[in-house]
């Protein structure tokens, strides 16, 4: 299924987070995902990317300080039951942030199911840029968020 997905760099200092969830909270909304990591690993891909590729974004100083003041930030992405509601409430809050879309699936939690999905990515040459999901009991459905390079076609076969 097609969901759109909130991205957004939190400040990394105690309290942020409980703040930003007491907002969706208060208005009624459910983070139905959620992953969070140090904003300096994304700069740092950034610049590994830049390398890879040879284009110059910015020059290496550039790159250098940008991965040194992205450790005061957390890099949030998550899913809500509401994205629309969602987007007001991070505008009128005036958080920076960011929406794409991405693939939600629901996975049986047992060996191999991930496993499977991926192989299915595969065989449809669509590439998984990153993918996060949650864990249940065993008896539990796991929800799993795919960004691939195509998403309409990954959402046409899931």
């Amino acid at each position: 299924m097609i969901r759109i997905e909130i991205s957004l760099f939190l400040k990394n200092v105690p309290g942020e987070l409980a703040r930003l969830t007491d907002l969706f909270g208060q208005a009624g909304i459910n983070i139905d995902a959620i992953t969070i990591q140090d904003a300096s690993a994304y700069v740092q891909n950034l610049f590994e990317a830049r390398g890879k590729s040879l284009k110059r974004l910015a020059s290496s100083a550039s790159y250098s300080s940008m991965r040194k003041d992205s450790a005061d930030f957390a890099l949030v992405r998550m899913l809500t039951d509401n994205p629309d509601a969602s987007v007001a409430l991070l505008k009128e809050n005036d958080y920076l942030f960011d929406t794409k879309e991405v693939v939600a699936l629901d996975i049986t939690n047992q060996p191999g199911e991930f496993a499977k999905i991926a192989k299915k990515f595969g065989e449809e040459q669509i590439n998984i840029n990153y993918v996060y999901g949650s864990v249940s009991d065993a008896d539990g459905k796991c929800l799993f968020v795919f960004c691939p390079e195509d998403v309409a076609s990954a959402a046409a076969f899931f």
